[in-house]
């Protein structure tokens, strides 16, 4: 089935940012340049927000950031100034000429980008030597977040219409094939994985993270049909309270618990030797 790209909702993505910056950061600190890199691209900077941590940690850089939403795009604008700006980029097609950067980061992209272990070499191309390559994606596609999205899609009352749509589970590869990709391509690489165990709250806080992200294509594949998206949305819920049940973990005096969500997470980092 052929879909549209999803559409982004730049406020609703931002409604867990602490959550959804705390892997960029613990990227940004492994990434240990000999030099501080003067010309940084980040490849799928979305909102724009996790882009100025960038421009913070390296003031003098000049920085791009790129990403195929409009939307996204639009709401990132507001960070732009003298050394920090924005266009538009589809990461697939995404090819820069030789050693223009001495730093490429993708934060949560690659699993949007099927094939895109292909497509490392030219970016890699694109870094000066020494430069660097630095990723983390989504490695929980086995969860019930997203196991119980797929199953539902492919129900009687929905595989006509949402059959495969958003389907990702062979688009983000193991640790261990990105530690021999970035080794075999000549890196000396840094591949980890992290669990977090992020504690949500409010109602329904499982779905409210997923109307961000895993549940884009869906919405985009039912919009202008609200009774559609309302029922899809409604029996998602039910199996999301189901499968992650709110618990008393993180509650104070006088305070309700919330809703425990794991989410693992996998890291590279890539030095051109």
């Amino acid at each position: 089935m052929t879909t549209s790209p999803p559409v982004w909702d730049p406020h609703q993505y931002l409604r867990h940012e602490g959550h959804r910056t705390r892997p960029f950061l613990d990227l940004l600190a492994r990434i240990n340049p000999a030099t501080a890199p003067a010309r940084i691209a980040d490849l799928g900077c979305g909102a724009g927000n996790v882009t100025t941590l960038l421009a913070d940690r390296w003031p003098e850089a000049r920085i791009t950031g790129f990403d195929n939403s409009r939307e996204m795009l639009a709401k990132a604008e507001q960070y732009a100034g003298e050394r920090l700006d924005f266009a538009h980029a589809e990461a697939a097609s995404w090819a820069p000429p030789p050693a223009t950067y001495d730093l490429i980061v993708s934060n949560a992209l690659l699993q949007w980008v099927p094939g895109h272990a292909e497509l490392i070499p030219g970016w890699l191309a694109a870094l000066t030597p020494g430069g660097t390559f630095a990723f983390q994606v989504p490695g929980n596609f086995d969860a019930p977040s997203h196991t119980l999205l797929a199953s539902l899609r492919e129900s009687p009352r929905w595989r006509d219409r949402l059959s495969g749509v958003g389907d990702r589970t062979a688009a983000v590869g193991t640790p261990g094939d990105y530690l021999a990709l970035l080794s075999g391509l000549g890196c000396e690489a840094d591949v980890w994985e992290t669990t977090y165990l992020q504690l949500l709250h409010g109602r329904d806080p499982v779905l409210d993270w997923v109307k961000g992200t895993a549940l884009r294509p869906v919405l985009t594949a039912l919009a202008g049909d609200e009774e559609a998206t309302a029922d899809f949305t409604a029996q998602y819920a039910q199996l999301l309270r189901e499968a992650y049940p709110a618990s008393g973990a993180g509650a104070g005096a006088g305070a309700e618990g919330g809703t425990v969500f794991p989410f693992r997470r996998i890291f590279a980092v890539g030095v051109v030797r």
